[in-house]
């Protein structure tokens, strides 16, 4: 098991634009396997992009399986170099994520789309997803552009303490 230290915000990681990782090898393999590795030891932790464990290449992983709130569910996957195509009408719902630990945010956000990316053996995947797994995808692809959900709120007044549940 290879679990890696998810970076914070203000770590510049972050705010970079990532790099396409072109063809899928023996090292996007192994990241892939950091990626959902990471992801299985973090609690309620559904999608975790590169450059959140320090490698600024266009990679991201999703597991939307078991949430009250997926619609579509396609399991666990990692998507190398993806692009979205045909997004839908947006719908704001709140948003958290494990590199801005103790904020939330209301985000507008596409509620289904298509997503394509090559999987960890090299082959073209493409994905219909829609509400909360579409979610999970934009925001791990807003990632890979440098952004963070806070990039993406309406204001101030759409941020918010994390709660705590016991």
């Amino acid at each position: 098991m290879a679990v890696v230290p998810v970076r914070l915000l203000p770590d510049p990681v972050l705010t970079m634009p990532a790099v396409a990782v072109g063809r899928v090898d023996d090292a996007a393999r192994s990241l892939a396997v950091d990626l959902l590795d990471t992801m299985a030891a973090s609690p309620a932790c559904v999608g975790l992009a590169a450059p959140q464990i320090g490698v600024s290449l266009r990679a991201f992983a999703v597991d939307v399986t078991g949430h009250r709130h997926a619609r579509s569910c396609h399991g666990p996957f990692v998507l190398f170099d993806p692009r979205v195509a045909e997004p839908g009408e947006a719908v704001v719902a709140r948003e958290g994520c494990m590199s801005v630990p103790d904020l939330t945010g209301d985000v507008a956000r596409p509620a289904d789309l298509t997503v394509t990316g090559f999987d960890p053996d090299g082959r073209r995947r493409s994905l219909r997803v829609d509400g909360f797994e579409a979610r999970a995808v934009l925001h791990e692809l807003d990632h890979l552009d440098g952004l963070v959900f806070l990039d993406r709120v309406a204001g101030p007044h759409s941020v918010f303490a994390r709660k705590v549940y016991r």
